[in-house]
């Protein structure tokens, strides 16, 4: 029941995300432009919102594939192991990218 209270709310998150994302950069006049991006990039609110889409994009695509991969009756005997990846993977994929928004620096 959990897993589709979340896949709920951060459905309604990304609807929020993607919009944000969509008028910032690719609705004119916001063409896109490298530089206007690197500048956005080095504001830290910016960080934040980047970081919180990245979670959002991640609890919600690896809750899907959890559930879809659960769905298999051969895959079900697995749950735990499947749930314990998909955790994994979870938190890797999340450092990795948070450090990738935290590390940004405007190009010289």
């Amino acid at each position: 029941m959990r897993i589709f209270q979340v896949q709920r709310v951060t459905a309604v998150a990304l609807l929020v995300f993607m919009t944000i994302h969509m008028v910032v950069v690719h609705y004119p006049p916001f063409h896109i432009d490298f530089s206007i991006i690197a500048q956005r990039m080095a504001n830290p609110v910016w960080k934040v919102i980047e970081i919180l889409f990245l979670l959002t994009v991640l609890l919600h695509g690896l809750t899907g594939a959890y559930v879809v991969l659960t769905d298999y009756k051969q895959v079900n005997k697995f749950r735990k192991a499947v749930a314990a990846v998909v955790v994994v993977v979870g938190i890797v994929a999340f450092f990795w990218g948070a450090l990738t928004v935290l590390s940004w620096q405007v190009p010289a």
